[in-house]
């Protein structure tokens, strides 16, 4: 007799379910960061217009546009890798930490990015 006892999984559409509803949002958040980098960059480009000087994001302010746009996705995925064959309500949990995260940087960038610091001229 085998003292193993065999784990039961939850079954794949659920999996899948709660991976696709929390997968809105992460892609909303990734859309935001992607329209945020354009309306900057428009910004700019009409401001330069106007005032005749050449302005530019700094190389800092673009790394935090860039990373407002990957972060998102790797915490997806990384919440996805972790929570692979755990009980669905610990994915669940992992998905919802790693979108906080996801807009707690978002909160950051945004703040770093209406300062004046990110304009070169």
């Amino acid at each position: 007799m085998s003292d193993v006892v065999k784990k039961k999984s939850a079954p794949g559409w659920l999996i899948g379910v709660v991976a696709g509803f929390f997968g809105l949002f992460y892609a909303y958040v990734v859309w935001a960061g992607v329209q945020y980098l354009v309306t900057i960059l428009q910004e700019l480009s009409v401001n330069s217009q106007l005032t005749g000087v050449n302005l530019s994001l700094s190389p800092l302010a673009w790394v935090a546009l860039i990373m407002a746009i990957a972060v998102p996705i790797a915490s997806f995925a990384i919440a996805m890798v972790m929570g692979r064959g755990k009980a669905i309500w610990k994915l669940t949990l992992l998905l919802l930490v790693g979108l906080a995260v996801t807009s707690v940087f978002w909160l950051d960038v945004q703040a770093f990015t209406t300062t004046q610091q990110v304009i070169q001229q």
